[in-house]
């Protein structure tokens, strides 16, 4: 079976409270990782139509500060797969309420699709459908390489 990438295509928006905030009234860094890896696990699951896990967090890079009441808006899609794993890339934006969008985050998680044991289970092929997508899956196929490079270490 096959999927395109834009079949996991997920969308969140939070809004940000004093809750979410840290001493320095800017979005606390582990409530975004919470809801990145909330917004991966989506996309996987509607890539894979299984539960998943997170099983790495290749990348996560913060490029920029949110605070008090702004919209954050997070977006996320499988952009390469291996045999029962997919790599997921979640960019995350603070967005004006002109609509405008300033990238704030970004990363990339590795889930794992599970069976009705746990145990791992094949996902879909992954379609290529733009010269971006190519570009995204060549790059991830690169961390994938990397990675089982330091695991082999």
């Amino acid at each position: 079976m096959e999927k395109y990438a834009k079949d996991s295509y997920t969308e969140q928006a939070q809004i940000l409270t004093q809750g979410t905030l840290n001493g320095n009234a800017r979005l606390f860094g582990g409530q975004m990782m919470q809801w990145i890896d909330i917004t991966a696990a989506i996309a996987a699951r509607r890539h894979s139509g299984r539960n998943v896990t997170t099983v790495a967090v290749d990348s996560l890079e913060f490029k920029g500060p949110a605070y008090a009441d702004d919209t954050i808006l997070l977006t996320a899609k499988v952009v390469y797969v291996g045999k029962t794993s997919m790599e997921v890339c979640v960019k995350s934006y603070v967005e004006e309420l002109s609509g405008e969008k300033k990238l704030i985050n970004e990363a990339y998680l590795v889930m794992v699709a599970l069976d009705e044991n746990e145990n791992p289970v094949e996902v879909p092929r992954l379609i290529l459908e733009s010269q971006e997508e190519k570009k995204n899956w060549q790059e991830g196929k690169e961390r994938y390489l990397a990675r089982k490079k330091r695991k082999a270490e």
